[in-house]
């Protein structure tokens, strides 16, 4: 019997962690696919993998397309608002860039696309024009030749975001190959972030589903399978557990202290992130001073490479202690990437740490399956001043209305009370942990340890 082919789409590196680095190939293996990665991103799979790779080399789409889909995005959004009666959604866009004559031009351009396809049907039309475009596009061409000298079964992309992935994905659904898209992050649906269009849908749990069929009502819901993610199966691999000896020696950390996690933001989601750090420093000093031996490890954003943490970090040295994510840019150009050492950082870190602080990181469930505290840092910073984001937004969003209470994560509220609410957690009168593996299973899934046999379960069952 002939073995089912699949290409794994990779549009970016965004699909690395859970679908190469992870034991998805072995799974597949084992059920006898025969696997291919087709590899849209920087990342060289074969060299640092030995994995079968087929390299899309052509990494340009239609000049019109990011124009066209920045439109469709606010589309979407204006849409959501007015269909649900809720501001939320303005909150997902980006402002457009009036600097220089070349930005303003396109910004021109993109509103004059809003105001002409600003419709359910106009909608329609100018998902078809960015269609349109990319089959005019010559990468459509060099991925439909791919596809007709390998002839997979099945494409399955590793995420629904990249518009790099529509004349890959155009091009097998034209030769009538089934394709299959994974839709990559828990708050992706209701932002408008729903680049592609495939035959079948994979989603992380029921809530996702029903975000889906209920923002793409054209989408059916025998297209959609609830498989889980692989993204947290990971935190099930006790072959990835270093003791603390081990773990604290690597990374330069004081074996007599009680370390607390403090996962870094991205500057968009978190400008003044910085200061949140220096309240946590704050707090552990003071405490320190009381009689406690605590540190910090930092866990940067892996995107984030501005400096802004530079003078609090200097000033608080003793105390906190800088964890890098293995991420790098690959041939120093491009998107950040994880690398596979990255797995057993971020298992460690979660296992070793007390607990674990930031603003409104999918992070909570990382250490949630490790039976850890999350804080989520919910106060106004006093550096805040008009044209700087509040992260009191981000609590707002769609995503965290899926929390069974206001005990799925601990809110720090008020930066006086963060060192009373450290004390607590450590002593373990407060705890979001009941409430927060409850969270988890309503937004993971209900069998987070097995979502890529799940994946390659239904791999197996499409036409």
């Amino acid at each position: 019997m002939t073995k089912k082919k699949v290409f794994i789409l990779f549009p970016d590196g965004g699909g690395l962690r859970n679908f190469a680095f992870s034991d998805f190939k072995n799974i597949g293996d084992s059920l006898d696919f025969d696997i291919v990665y087709w590899n849209n991103s920087k990342f060289p799979i074969k060299k640092a993998l030995g994995f079968n790779e087929i390299k899309i080399e052509n990494y340009a789409v239609h000049s019109l397309t990011p124009l066209f889909s920045r439109a469709r995005k606010h589309i979407e959004l204006n849409i959501s608002k007015v269909k649900f009666n809720d501001d939320v959604y303005e909150t997902y866009k980006f402002p457009l860039n009036f600097k220089g004559i070349k930005n303003i031009l396109k910004s021109i351009f993109i509103l004059f696309l809003i105001r002409f396809y600003g419709s359910e049907k106009g909608l329609k039309g100018l998902r078809k024009k960015i269609e349109n475009l990319e089959r005019k596009n010559p990468k459509y061409k060099a991925c439909k030749s791919q596809l007709e000298i390998h002839k997979p079964a099945v494409v399955f992309c590793s995420n629904q975001r990249n518009t790099q992935a529509i004349s890959a994905l155009l091009a097998a659904r034209d030769l009538g190959i089934t394709t299959v898209c994974f839709v990559q992050s828990w708050d992706n649906v209701p932002k408008a972030m729903h680049v592609v269009e495939t035959d079948y849908y994979l989603v992380w749990s029921d809530l996702m589903k029903m975000e889906l069929l209920k923002y793409y009502p054209f989408i059916n819901e025998n297209q959609v399978i609830v498989t889980g993610t692989p993204q947290f199966e990971m935190h099930y691999k006790t072959r990835l557990l270093q003791s603390r000896e081990v773990f604290f020696k690597r990374y330069h950390l004081d074996m007599n202290k009680k370390y607390i996690c403090f996962s870094g933001d991205d500057e968009t989601t978190s400008p003044l992130d910085q200061f949140y750090l220096e309240d946590l420093a704050n707090a552990i000093r003071s405490l320190n001073l009381k009689g406690e031996n605590l540190g910090i490890i930092y866990r940067k954003c892996p995107f984030d490479i501005s400096n802004r943490y530079d003078q609090v970090l200097e000033a608080n040295k003793d105390i906190v202690q800088v964890l890098t994510p293995y991420w790098e840019q690959i041939d120093h150009k491009g998107d950040m990437m994880p690398l596979p050492e990255d797995f057993e950082m971020l298992y460690n870190v979660c296992e070793h740490s007390e607990f674990v602080t930031n603003v409104c990181s999918s992070t909570v469930f990382d250490f949630v399956a490790h039976n850890k505290s999350c804080v989520y840092y919910n106060y106004e910073q006093p550096q805040l001043k008009k044209g700087i984001r509040d992260i009191g937004q981000n609590y707002n969003y769609v995503h965290f209305r899926s929390m069974p209470s206001n005990e799925a994560v601990i809110f720090c509220t008020d930066k006086n009370e963060l060192e009373t609410l450290v004390l607590n957690i450590l002593k373990g009168k407060v705890s979001n942990v009941t409430e927060g593996l409850k969270w988890y299973e309503i937004v993971v899934g209900k069998t987070p340890t097995e979502a890529s046999m799940n994946i390659w379960n239904a791999i197996s069952t499409l036409k």
